[in-house]
């Protein structure tokens, strides 16, 4: 995974948010929800569809928080107000990934750091507070609600290293999943697919950060 690192070969790190910075755990939503509906957690998660269209659009900030959830009540069968869904929603955040508190001040000593995540309002919301001291070594967030796009799309990654001002193949990207990092790589950046707390650190090493 890192045989492609080396010392120097960075101009700036560009990180995913979740699960590689924030550990989330969306079994929390799941069940807080089937508590609020009377029902069981399975039968929520066995209609729960988490790259829908509209999760997709509420992802880009095309459609508002009360139309996503109006979305969830009619796919999942159950009658809880927006404010139940929204407890919900923002109860997946678990706190910070394992030793990444101690690794972004490193990195951000000898290059920029940012952060590039598919997310959606109430989630930038609810994190910006809850985080805000974690989030403050990034010099930059890049938000799919507030850009417009979404990772693995081209035009994301193409939007986000005009806006860094590096050359591509110089931005280390980290994230979680298989297709963003592919998605990465196909634009000319250096990705790290993260599959463990420890690859960052990992990798951190591997650059001489």
């Amino acid at each position: 995974m890192t045989s492609h690192l080396s010392p120097g070969s960075a101009d700036a790190l560009l990180f995913d948010l979740g699960r590689v910075v924030l550990d989330i755990d969306f079994s929390k939503a799941i069940t807080c929800w089937a508590g609020h509906a009377g029902c069981e957690p399975q039968s929520i998660l066995a209609r729960y569809v988490r790259d829908s269209e509209a999760y997709r659009l509420h992802e880009m900030g095309k459609i508002s928080d009360e139309v996503y959830f109006d979305s969830l009540r009619r796919s999942l069968g159950i009658e809880i107000s927006d404010a139940q869904f929204l407890e919900g929603w923002n109860a997946i955040f678990a706190g910070e990934m394992p030793d990444i508190a101690n690794l972004l001040p490193r990195a951000a000593k000898h290059v920029p750091l940012y952060a590039f995540s598919n997310t959606n309002r109430p989630h930038v919301e609810y994190f910006s507070k809850e985080y805000a001291d974690l989030l403050g070594h990034f010099r930059q967030l890049y938000l799919s609600s507030s850009i417009g796009l979404r990772k693995p799309d081209a035009e994301a990654f193409d939007h986000v290293v005009a806006a860094i001002g590096v050359p591509a193949q110089r931005i280390v990207f980290f994230d979680d999943l298989a297709e963003n990092v592919e998605g990465a790589r196909a634009r000319g950046l250096t990705a790290v697919h993260v599959t463990s707390p420890h690859d960052v650190g990992e990798a951190l090493k591997a650059l001489g950060l």
